[in-house]
């Protein structure tokens, strides 16, 4: 069939010519609608973006969105970080391990990853290259580490295909707990080694003497969040409140958090939050409607079953195949933003992987975890970018190649997550 073929070639070629995403991927489908239907494709294509955003658990999307802007707009990022250094001196590249752990936790706050790259990197990278640690370690310690909130509940990416795909969220915010806390280890584990085996990496400073008292006060400035955040989460994973209604709770405690607790914000920082969040999810919600019309006509030709009877007949193991697909999923994830992958691709990928046998659940987790890797590669790799925006000293030749340790380590995870899928069911089945 040839309509497919040019409905690809529209859609590339109009990202090319720098058309925006949701345009190309709208005009794309109802073309290749309009081929395989004629007139009827401009009543397929509203209906389209309208079953996919016609979703109670998308309101999670907006409101956990808005949640981690407030939190975002307050000192928890910086107090994270400094909390962590408190604690975590001692360990050679104690600042760098700080960062990831800073980063991972601020992850579970914001649910944004390059708010945690702004949060804690504008605070973190200074503070290490006056330090003495290289540029390379510090660049590359928090974009990797950043990229952990969207894997880390509660996840955007998570709530996105969950809404495409129809599987739980609440259960992919649980699968998502064991992979993100394995990854963040890994990261601080390679930083450690690094700093053991090149002492010119991560030089040690003069330790300071920090009481007990002086640790728990370093608590002080975070506890309002992690309250919070456990607060959403237990209410998820308790099954009290759905996630649209935890994240309504969660998006009021922050603001209370922001305006009452820490008083940086006034009735105007309020309504910049308010207006930065509407965008954001606006950009969103329009990129994964826009990108159902493209999805709904590449089932109508039944391109998902061509996929599939493809690599199936090439009579490769199925562990064969799905790195195959992981590999297909960087490529693409290195030139696509991750909401345009999520919701183009699952479509396809998902039957696939259902006749191989392996649980949509987990299949989510990996594909957000491939994602990982995406934002943190040129030439889309937003986190690249929001560093060099906070920290400006930093080339972006030095950024991107500080992160190449990092990719293969967050790589060498997606592969083992991938080889043995009980890594990241284990804990959703002991919850059911």
């Amino acid at each position: 069939m040839i309509e497919p073929v040019v409905v690809v070639l529209v859609l590339l070629g109009l990202i090319a010519l720098g058309a925006p995403i949701f345009l190309a991927l709208g005009a794309a489908g109802l073309i290749g609608l309009y081929m395989a239907r004629g007139a009827m494709a401009f009543f397929f294509g509203p209906t389209s973006l309208f079953g996919q955003l016609n979703s109670f658990e998308l309101l999670a999307l907006p409101l956990f969105v808005l949640m981690g802007n407030f939190l975002a707009a307050t000192p928890v990022g910086a107090n994270l970080f400094r909390a962590a250094v408190i604690w975590l001196q001692w360990l050679r590249g104690g600042l760098a391990i700080a960062t990831v752990g800073a980063s991972a936790v601020f992850g579970a706050v914001s649910g944004v990853s390059i708010a945690g790259v702004a949060a804690v990197g504008s605070i973190a990278v200074p503070q290490m290259l006056e330090r003495g640690y290289s540029r390379t370690l510090a660049a590359g310690s928090v974009v990797s580490s950043g990229a952990l909130a969207m894997l880390i509940p509660p996840s955007v990416p998570l709530i996105i295909y969950g809404a495409v795909s129809s599987v739980s969220v609440a259960d992919l915010f649980i699968g998502g707990i064991v992979p993100g806390i394995a990854l963040a280890l890994a990261l601080c584990v390679y930083v450690y080694v690094r700093a053991l085996l090149n002492p010119a990496d991560a030089p040690r400073s003069e330790r300071v003497a920090y009481g007990w008292g002086e640790r728990l006060r370093a608590l002080g400035g975070i506890w309002h969040a992690m309250v919070l955040i456990v607060i959403v989460l237990g209410a998820i994973y308790s099954g009290i409140a759905t996630p649209s209604e935890a994240a309504a709770f969660g998006a009021m405690g922050a603001f209370l958090i922001a305006v009452g607790i820490f008083r940086c914000l006034d009735w105007r920082g309020v309504l910049g939050v308010l207006g930065a969040s509407a965008r954001i999810s606006g950009a969103i919600l329009i990129i994964m409607g826009c990108a159902r019309i493209f999805g709904d006509y590449l089932n109508l030709v039944r391109v998902p079953d061509a996929v599939s009877g493809a690599l199936i007949g090439t009579d490769l193991p199925p562990e064969a195949i799905l790195m195959l697909i992981m590999l297909i999923l960087v490529g693409l994830g290195m030139l696509v933003d991750a909401v345009s992958l999520i919701v183009v691709t699952t479509p396809i990928l998902l039957p696939l992987v259902k006749t191989l046998g392996y649980d949509p659940l987990w299949f989510g987790i990996i594909l957000v975890m491939n994602l990982e890797i995406a934002v943190i590669t040129p030439p889309v790799g937003l986190n690249l970018y929001t560093l060099k925006a906070v920290v400006p000293s930093l080339r972006i030749e030095e950024i991107i190649r500080s992160v190449v340790p990092f990719v293969i380590i967050q790589f060498l995870m997606l592969a083992l997550f991938v080889l043995v899928p009980s890594l990241s069911l284990w804990l959703p089945n002991l919850v059911r």
